[in-house]
């Protein structure tokens, strides 16, 4: 473990919260482990969540809105995978030989968990400050880097937004028109049941990401 200390350029107390969080469940399993990554993992997710706030903040002068959309994007689960992907947590997660089978350590959905699990160790184990300054190093290259953006998946960076304020998120399907073979969906998005986004295209999926990015374009106002 002392490489993953040195790429997050950390000197940890409690070695026994980093070997938690590179720990799934399935290898937690298989070796009747008490404990897995999850915990730490809720608990990361939030310390990133204002880390970046707190950044955006103190940095940038936009709205609310756009500060939220912004944050999103560099939250989300395919921002996550990438900070994951650039520090190499591949090589340090520990899978049960099922799970490593089926490709576990190079998986979107464990490695962006892993890294949030992470930061929750470090803020455990060395507090706020040392965990916000790992968050900003790795994460703030990429805000400032006008050539990168995570924003291809709308859906998600509202559902950030909408778990953030602790508000209901729906998609409705309000209307569908053409023939069988080249129908267009209509699809509306409601917070909180009011309408804050409709999108069409030639399929459910489609409309539902055009909606979600007419949501945020809303919001952002």
């Amino acid at each position: 473990m002392n490489e993953l200390y040195q790429i997050l350029k950390i000197n940890p107390k409690d070695e026994r919260l980093y070997e938690i969080a590179v720990s799934h469940s399935s290898y937690a399993n298989e070796h009747k482990a008490k404990k897995d990554y999850e915990r730490l993992e809720f608990l990361g997710d939030a310390v990133v969540d204002l880390a970046v706030a707190d950044y955006l903040y103190s940095n940038h002068n936009e709205d609310e809105g756009e500060m939220t959309k912004v944050r999103a994007s560099y939250v989300c689960e395919n921002a996550l995978y990438e900070y994951a992907a650039k520090l190499n947590l591949s090589k340090f997660i520990k899978v049960g030989h099922g799970e490593e089978k089926e490709g576990g350590k190079t998986k979107k959905s464990i490695l962006s968990d892993i890294f949030e699990a992470l930061i929750g160790a470090i803020y455990l184990d060395l507090g706020y400050a040392t965990a916000r300054k790992t968050v900003l190093n790795i994460i703030v290259p990429y805000i400032e880097d006008p050539n990168v953006t995570f924003f291809s998946d709308y859906k998600s960076a509202l559902q950030e937004y909408v778990q953030t304020e602790q508000k209901t998120l729906f998609y409705d399907l309000v209307d569908e028109f053409g023939p069988a073979h080249e129908k267009t969906f209509v699809i509306e998005v409601r917070i909180d049941d009011i309408i804050y986004g409709k999108g069409s295209a030639r399929s459910k999926k489609e409309a539902e990401q055009e909606a979600a990015k007419a949501a945020l374009d809303k919001l952002a106002r």
